[in-house]
């Protein structure tokens, strides 16, 4: 018996797994009567479930589909916008330390330490569901791609209209190949712009899934609530565990059977372009570019800052090497991400150029070609404890922000046992949203566009409350307000109004490297008409706002590449807000200077070694918030940057080492390949 692709030993596999998380997460619900043993765990957790929970929020199964996806399009240049990464370890070894030494529960709580502005704290919290829908409807959109590539339909299944969309595609491929020969017809070239502009409306498909999208994402939402739910952050930390296994078991499965299926180490240099292998791409054919790293990189930082699981996770450190120690899970993640773009380029070994009509399917049509019974059920397991790990720490984050900045500001005197009540439901909320949030979201390059820059507002926000003593309530407000509708509101919204969508000087295309048309300003244009290529163009998806300022200000954007427009908007909502910050800071007035001192002393004051000790270091500054001034790196600045001592030094070094190790490794490898 099978169903789909699925054997019944796959199945049993993935029940198995399920079973086992549903299990973990009732032994952990013992002793969860407090918010701090629900949301922190404690404050117990050491080294090894730090790597655990560095690594499982570090690696998920999204990065593994988008870098496969990216790469089988462009190349290895298309892993950068996972693998920039690999250059924030060395930030994240002093980024851990300062959400510990904050000693608080969530970031929310930092606008209230900090500016003493419920509002501002309030407002956090409500913003974090927005940017939970995303990164849960990514996760869950992630798992269903996998799943629903090995749950396909026989073609004797199929009905006449998907039989109609599956001709379609291949009859596109043809002429795609005619086209690329110069051998089309006239008459070829006018069905080929048809069934293109179809396909862009997602009309086209190469596979017909059994699997409906809504039902998956409801059943995966309802199992991960059940653990976390009874559960909460032990839980979370115990399923990372088993979960990190899972991920490495299904990052290393694809890559020896698919070199086997393509001849082997050598027959993949002969059968991918060597364009494909060079990781520092050009920016031509669509590559990423070196000053894309750059733009990524810079965006990621940034939005890094703002991410309402870093309080959970740091915070629940036991003291500061504990959470500075959760650096080494996320070196795993880069070296699983090697692992990831050569299955990306065995996919294109294997499948060819334009081979799957989506290529967000790609890490689930080479497990389905690649894998036999028992294989495919253990990698379904691996993306689903993967998408899981993402959405516990992400479901959990916001249940805390609520509790403590919403729930608590509103009904100041409910118990610790009441707080849990309402974490829990919100639990349940939160993930249904991200199951709804799933079922609207499109392609994976829009989707990791809007998880790069959805919480850009608030993580600028966040770098300068912890460095710059002269930032102002008014200054925040002004960011959060500005940014989110220059970076957020206008460019996901444009295309809900026709008079912008309808605009031909908005839908106007530009070639790309490789020849085929795409639009300057909007993510998709099509015409209005599927059959009519004389109808108007109508753009849809994202509207990139960015590059349209900058047009106005002279430069040609319909000369530049995707990539290198990709790279401008990149830049563009990287510095926008610290621009805001600057300027809106200096205008107003200074907060109460007293209570930065107070907030900046407790940020230069280690954690205790033990909780008596934590609570004496913590007292001496409330009496002397000075004492550490003299570490400052500006002494007389409002600049709030410290001299390294042994431990940053030697700990920064060694992470910079070992970045630059891995990217070394890394290039040989696809040099070795190429040749």
């Amino acid at each position: 018996m099978r169903i789909g692709s699925l054997s019944i030993l796959d199945i049993a596999i993935v029940v198995a797994y399920l079973g086992a998380v549903l299990y973990i997460g009732k032994r952990a619900a013992a002793g969860n009567n407090s918010e701090d043993g629900f949301f922190l765990a404690g404050r117990k957790l050491g080294k090894l479930y730090q790597f655990f929970l560095n690594f499982g929020n570090a690696t998920e199964p999204s990065g593994a589909v988008s870098t496969a996806s990216f790469v089988y399009q462009q190349g290895a240049s298309g892993s950068w916008l996972s693998f920039q990464t690999v250059f924030m370890n060395p930030y994240f070894w002093f980024m851990n330390v300062w959400f510990r030494r904050a000693r608080l529960t969530t970031v929310s709580d930092l606008f209230e330490d900090r500016f003493a502005s419920r509002r501002l704290s309030m407002f956090y919290a409500v913003f974090q569901i927005l940017v939970a829908c995303v990164f849960l409807g990514f996760a869950n959109v992630t798992a269903y791609k996998i799943a629903s590539s090995l749950v396909v339909k026989q073609p004797a299944e199929w009905t006449a209209q998907e039989r109609a969309s599956v001709d379609g595609y291949n009859e596109m491929k043809r002429l795609e190949h005619e086209a690329s020969a110069h051998t089309i017809t006239p008459a070829g070239h006018i069905r080929l712009e048809i069934l293109q502009d179809r396909d862009a409306r997602g009309q086209l498909h190469s596979y017909i899934t059994l699997l409906p999208d809504f039902l998956f994402y409801g059943v995966f939402a309802a199992v991960v609530g059940a653990y976390i739910v009874m559960g909460g952050m032990s839980a979370a930390a115990v399923n990372e565990g088993l979960q990190s296994v899972l991920i490495i078991v299904f990052s290393v499965l694809l890559i020896p059977v698919g070199l086997h299926a393509i001849g082997g180490w050598h027959a993949l240099g002969a059968k991918v372009p060597r364009r494909m292998f060079d990781l520092f791409g050009s920016g031509a054919a669509g590559q990423f570019s070196v000053w894309s790293l750059v733009g990524i990189l810079l965006v990621s930082i940034v939005q890094n800052g703002g991410l309402s699981h870093n309080m959970g996770i740091c915070g629940s450190a036991t003291n500061e090497f504990s959470a500075r120690s959760g650096v080494s899970g996320t070196y795993l993640k880069r070296l699983m991400i090697i692992l990831w773009v050569f299955a990306g380029l065995i996919a294109f070994a294997i499948f060819g150029a334009n081979g799957l009509s989506d290529p967000d399917a790609t890490w689930g049509a080479l497990s389905s070609r690649l894998l036999g019974p028992g294989l495919i059920g253990l990698m379904l397991a691996g993306v689903l404890a993967g998408t899981m790990s993402t959405l516990a720490a992400k479901a959990l984050a916001i249940s805390s922000l609520f509790v403590r900045n919403v729930y608590r500001q509103i009904w100041p005197d409910i118990s610790q046992k009441q707080g849990v009540f309402y974490a829990r439901w919100t639990i349940v909320v939160v993930l249904a949203l991200g199951a709804v949030s799933a079922w609207l979201m499109g392609d994976f390059l829009s989707i990791v566009n809007i998880v790069l820059t959805v919480n850009v507002p608030f993580g600028a926000c966040v770098l300068m409350t912890f460095f710059w003593r002269r930032l102002t309530t008014p200054a925040v407000w002004a960011c959060v307000v500005l940014s989110t509708v220059t970076i957020l509101v206008i460019p996901w919204t444009a295309s809900k109004f026709s008079v912008l969508s309808h605009n031909q000087s908005l839908t106007v295309m530009a070639p790309t490297p490789s020849g085929e048309p795409a639009g300057v300003y909007f993510a998709t244009v099509v015409h209005a008409k599927a059959n009519d290529l004389a109808s108007p163009l109508i753009g849809s998806g994202r509207f990139d706002f960015e590059c349209w300022l900058l047009g106005k200000t002279g430069v040609n954007i319909a000369r530049l590449t995707p990539s290198q427009r990709l790279t401008l908007q990149f830049f563009f909502d990287a510095l926008f807000p610290f621009a805001v910050l600057l300027v809106v800071s200096w205008i107003t007035p200074v907060t109460d200077p007293a209570r930065a001192a107070q907030f900046y002393g407790k940020m230069k004051t280690p954690v205790g070694a033990t909780p008596e000790l934590e609570v004496l270091a913590v007292e001496e500054t409330r009496r002397n918030p000075g004492r550490f001034d003299h570490t400052k790196l500006f002494p007389r600045s409002n600049w709030e940057f410290c001299k390294w001592d042994r431990v940053d030094t030697i700990g920064f070094a060694a992470c910079c080492a070992a970045s630059f190790s891995i990217v070394a490794v890394f290039v040989l490898l696809l040099h070795w390949a190429a040749h």
